[in-house]
């Protein structure tokens, strides 16, 4: 938070500085008054007297824009929602592992059911011809009552 606090400080400082020179251009320019803040820059003086002031206006307007935007894009930088775009991204990010387990372990119940599906079938079977066996035993079974009974009636 301190960084934010001394970064929207020194940014607005200069904002209000490039502004003092916009409305020292603008005087310049509009009633065709000589600039005077750039008279303040006692190193760089004959330079700075070659400016005439549509480029002084054009450069400190610029300048006070893109200094003006930077102030803002720091001081409006929210931490909550900062925070909050944190927290949604490792929601994501857990998301996406839960999902992978979820697959993974998807996997195993679709073997699993193969596996209770083909044992299904073999029970299925299992039972015709336990089925199929018992039908015969009793079968024979008749078969050999009728067989008792023919040697009993065949014996008397």
């Amino acid at each position: 938070m301190t960084k934010k606090g001394i970064g929207v400080w020194i940014f607005s400082t200069l904002t209000v500085i490039a502004a003092a020179h916009l409305i020292d251009a603008a005087n310049a320019l509009l009633f065709n008054k000589p600039i005077t803040l750039l008279q303040l820059y006692p190193l760089t003086k004959e330079k700075l007297e070659a400016i005439t002031p549509p480029i002084y206006f054009l450069i400190s307007a610029t300048a006070t824009f893109i200094l003006w935007g930077i102030t803002c894009a720091i001081a409006f930088q929210n931490p909550v929602e900062a925070f909050l775009n944190k927290v949604l991204s490792d929601a994501k990010k857990q998301s996406m592992v839960e999902s992978q387990l979820l697959e993974q372990k998807s996997e195993l119940l679709d073997a699993m059911n193969e596996t209770v599906e083909m044992n299904n079938e073999i029970l299925s079977h299992v039972k015709d011809v336990i089925y199929n066996i018992r039908a015969e035993v009793k079968e024979i079974q008749l078969s050999r009552k009728a067989w008792k009974r023919l040697r009993l009636s065949s014996a008397t």
